[in-house]
């Protein structure tokens, strides 16, 4: 047996050890007996006999040192710095492990001990250097729930093992944490609404601790865990908080709501207080700060980040001696975060920026347009800049892993957005620990979506690899997997093909690159016909697609002959159909190579499959909005003609709906449901993702919607218009109006009507309203005041109220934006996210306004909004439940085309009562 003698710097680190403790089971492996010894000297390391091994951080190594300026140790690459590492023989029979740092060191024990499997022994001549593209790599998971617990509101679930039994969980960790060595991630971003209270009890706010004494203790000693386990292998843990959120004890001792919308000296105090003995308690916790939704990002960011947060972080690691500070990522969502990070980067060294890749699905590796134009603007100041791969809505919840598509996302990351940090949702965020597999015992995503993980941290540490070599390094991972190189080669295909299924589909048909929108549920006639109806979200097509066009643009552009640009509808079908096609023949034809892992291969070509037939729904589905849609702009409302176009488009519905009935028997025995955040804040293709949480729930409603059409069809080809078009124009009733008083000294009521004024600083009038709106008491304010700072409005209710909320139809600064969920998670909290009224009320010079109703209980409140103007034109009585419509200020028009599926029947109105969820 051969003895390895093996030496570790003085004072080694924790990192330092863990890796040393990897590379001698490696050694032990291959036959080696491994001796510690004492450092060595340069003048005496020869001295020793038989092979030796010195590992160490070369900023605090005396011997690395001396070697290095010796020249017995040059670098023919970068010298290691940060986490970067080299790899040396040197003369005397010695290798070096230099790196970097603590973290450098580690990784460079672990590539010499891959190097020891491969090889099977300790290599004679060795000079390798490696280092990170990206400065943080590492996966979010989430200390979260998506039904809420009354009074509690969103995001506040204290942490308890009856809520997170995973948590507690060490061997699941312990197995976690390995994989994310494996794959040198150096972060995991811990996900919750305001986490001080489960791990931080404070001597002056006694009442904030929302856990027992012994759910505290368990909490403690379980974070303090697994910050050293992670510490040990490098990884950093973040903390994720929202702010202002605050807990329930303390708001009902204090009398505050949970959620602040702005600093208050008693909640600074007391946030200030929580993040200090929390530093002092975990210093080896990074903090990750969301200071929009609850918080007024816009107004009080800066405010609340540098005077309470900041503040506090310091004051908690005043007297502690560490290496390095920890992260403090700030979250670009919701806030300005120019003028924020200036505000900042003076409190702080250690300070990062964060935003969305896509939104909150993956739809595309070149992002563009104004969100290109963030993340450019983020990575110049003197931070790092991180990617933030959120929710992924769309690929939900099928296996997905085209590494070809991820090292393009990532090389896009760093030269196309500028960032260096990665930070990486699971495929099913808000089930973890495990997957929507129906399976017994429940599959594990870590295990299930190995390849997901692999791929992004892969390209996180080098994005430029040779994608020749990289297919082969994927094919041979996978020919390991399932027993052959055949069906490595095939499987590789199947997972590159169908992965270019949904973000396709997505990006040119969809509502939402939110989760507002479950894509694999499919979408209804009048989504794809009739977009506007259902809130879409521009920034879809105009930053995370390539350019394009959408359906009804294209249909135009055909009718008209004007040439097309970008990307069709007609190209998506043809490239889906395509890729899927190819997808299912190479899962086919790799069925007949697999030999290992029978089962769960079983499962990917079952997720194929079902890929597939989502595709052809989609595609059917398309094909018959063209249809419809050229349909709309040929007849221009002589509905009677050019039935042939609906023949067409009834034809395309049905096979889309036969695909569709295929993927709910396929799903039915495979899947537990579709997402992983089942709560009304679903609303594509139909409200509420509980009710519609699986395609079995979705499928009557598609039924439904294909018999409207066939029978609206067969109406027309005998002469007959549909009711809803012979009808059209009836009498509307006003709103029932609800008795209030205004508080406020800088506000005033009127009445609704035409030439009535706005504002109270200027002479913008009424043109037109909604009947609806006729005879209501409105409230008007400073425009000036509302625009610069934002107006609060003191009101009292004396019953159950729908407050009617107008905003501008415009994109400008000066007006409020409507509530999106796509950039707070409470917008729907009371309701009123879809308005009820679009184009509700037209006013002299300025633009339309949509009306929204938020649901308000009887009692005394302060309406804060944020900055912006808007207007509020009427409260009415809590009971009604207004429909929603697009008001035509010279008549009702039909040409929405809805009446043809008789989507009011196949979607229920919008109900305006609060719904809470995620």
């Amino acid at each position: 047996m051969k003895t390895i003698y093996l030496a570790i710097q003085d004072q080694a680190a924790p990192r330092i050890l863990f890796g040393a403790a990897i590379l001698t089971k490696a050694l032990e492996d291959q036959g080696y007996r491994v001796e510690t010894s004492d450092p060595w000297l340069i003048s005496n390391y020869r001295a020793k006999e038989g092979t030796k091994i010195f590992i160490g951080n070369r900023q605090e190594a005396e011997f690395i040192r001396t070697l290095e300026e010796e020249e017995v140790l040059c670098y023919h690459t970068l010298a290691p710095a940060d986490e970067g590492f080299y790899l040396a023989a040197l003369p005397g029979n010695l290798t070096v492990i230099s790196g970097g740092s603590d973290t450098g060191t580690l990784y460079g024990c672990q590539e010499l001990a891959a190097i020891v499997r491969e090889e099977q022994a300790l290599p004679d001549r060795l000079a390798f250097g490696d280092a990170p593209s990206f400065v943080l790599r590492g996966p979010a998971l989430g200390l979260q729930k998506t039904k809420v617990e009354p009074p509690r509101r969103t995001y506040e679930y204290p942490v308890t093992p009856a809520r997170f039994p995973w948590f507690y969980d060490k061997a699941l960790w312990l197995d976690f944490l390995d994989m994310l060595l494996e794959q040198r991630c150096n972060v995991i971003y811990i996900w919750t609404g305001h986490p001080f209270s489960s791990f931080v009890k404070l001597d002056d706010y006694p009442e904030a601790l929302e856990v027992t004494e012994d759910e505290f203790h368990l909490n403690v000693e379980t974070f303090h865990w697994l910050a050293e386990e992670g510490n040990k292998r490098g990884i950093w843990i973040v903390l994720n908080f929202y702010n202002i959120h605050i807990p329930l004890p303390f708001a009902q001792k204090h009398g505050l709501e949970l959620h602040q919308p702005k600093p208050t000296p008693l909640t600074s105090d007391y946030y200030q207080k929580s993040i200090s003995a929390f530093v002092r308690t975990f210093p080896n916790v990074g903090l990750m700060v969301c200071l929009g939704e609850a918080l007024q990002g816009q107004l009080y960011g800066a405010e609340w980040l540098t005077e309470t947060i900041l503040e506090g972080v310091n004051n908690g690691l005043k007297d502690l001696q560490l290496k390095e500070k920890p992260p403090i990522i700030i979250r670009s969502h919701a806030i300005n975060a120019e003028s924020v990070m200036a505000a900042a980067l003076p409190h702080y060294p250690n300070l990062y920026t964060e935003a969305k890749f896509n939104g909150e699905s993956l739809t595309t590796f070149t992002p563009r347009g104004r969100w290109q134009s963030i993340h450019n603007h983020l990575s110049s100041l003197e931070t790092i800049h991180m990617i933030n791969v959120h929710i992924l809505a769309n690929l939900e919840p099928f296996r997905w892993g085209s590494p070809s598509f991820i090292q393009k996302s990532m090389q896009a990351a760093t030269y196309r957005l500028g960032a260096n940090g990665l930070h990486l949702y699971p495929l099913f965020f808000w089930d973890w620990p495990y997957s929507p597999d129906q399976a017994t015992p429940r599959l594990r995503q870590f295990d299930r979506d190995w390849i997901w993980f692999a791929s992004w941290f892969r390209y996180a540490w080098n994005p430029d690899r040779d994608p020749k070599q990289e297919r082969r390094y994927w094919v041979d991972l996978l020919a390991e997997r399932y027993g052959s190189k055949e069906a490595g080669e095939l499987i590789l295909t199947a997972y590159e093909e169908s992965g270019e299924c949904a973000p396709k589909i997505l990006r040119r048909f969809g509502i939402t690159e939110g989760n507002r929108q479950t894509m694999s549920l499919g979408m209804t006639l009048s989504q794809l016909t009739n977009p506007d109806r259902y809130m879409p979200w521009k920034e879809l097509w105009e930053c995370q697609a390539p350019q394009g066009e959408r359906l009804e643009e294209y249909v135009l552009k055909e009718i008209q002959g004007k040439p097309h640009v970008g990307e069709t509808p007609a190209d998506i079908i043809a490239e889906v159909e395509r890729d899927t096609e190819k997808a299912v023949q190479a899962i086919r034809n790799a069925s007949s190579y697999v030999s290992r892992n029978k089962e769960e291969f079983e499962r990917i070509a079952n997720d194929v499959e079902a890929i597939r037939l989502m595709t052809y729904s989609y595609t059917y589905k398309v094909r018959a909005a063209i249809n419809i849609l050229t349909y709309k702009h040929t007849v221009e409302g002589r509905y009677l003609e050019r039935t042939d176009l609906l023949e067409s488009a009834q034809t395309h519905a049905e096979m889309s709906l036969r695909n569709y009935r295929e993927l709910t028997a396929l799903t039915d025995t495979t899947y537990l449901y579709a997402n992983s955040m089942q709560t009304p804040q679903r609303k594509v293709p139909f409200p509420n993702g509980e009710t519609y949480g699986h395609w079995r729930d979705c499928l009557p409603l598609y039924e439904q919607e294909y018999e409207n059409l066939t029978n609206q069809v067969q109406r027309l080809k005998i002469g007959q218009l549909p009711a809803a078009l012979r009808d059209a124009g009836g009498k509307i009733e006003p709103y029932k109006a609800a008795p209030f008083t205004l508080h406020s000294k800088n506000a005033e009521t009127y009445t609704i009507d035409k030439q009535q004024y706005i504002f109270n600083d200027g002479d913008v009038f009424i043109q037109n309203y909604a009947e609806e709106l006729a005879g209501l008491t409105g409230i008007r304010f400073s425009q000036r005041e509302a625009s610069k700072e934002g107006v609060n409005l003191d009101i009292e209710l004396f019953e159950k109220s729908l407050i009617l909320v107008a905003y501008f139809n415009s994109p400008d600064s000066q007006w409020l934006k409507a509530p999106n969920l796509e950039e707070n998670t409470h917008a729907d909290d009371r309701g009123g996210l879809v308005p009820i009224l679009k184009n509700g009320m037209k006013v002299y010079f300025y633009p339309s306004l949509n009306i929204h109703a938020y649901t308000y209980e009887a009692g005394r409140h302060t309406l804060v909004f944020g900055k912006g103007a808007y207007l509020v034109v009427g409260i009415i009585a809590g009971e009604q439940r207004p429909a929603a419509r697009d008001v035509s200020h010279e008549g009702v028009s039909a040409d929405t085309m809805d009446w043809l599926y008789s989507a009011e029947n196949i979607q229920p109105e919008r109900t305006v009562q609060p719904t809470g969820g995620v």
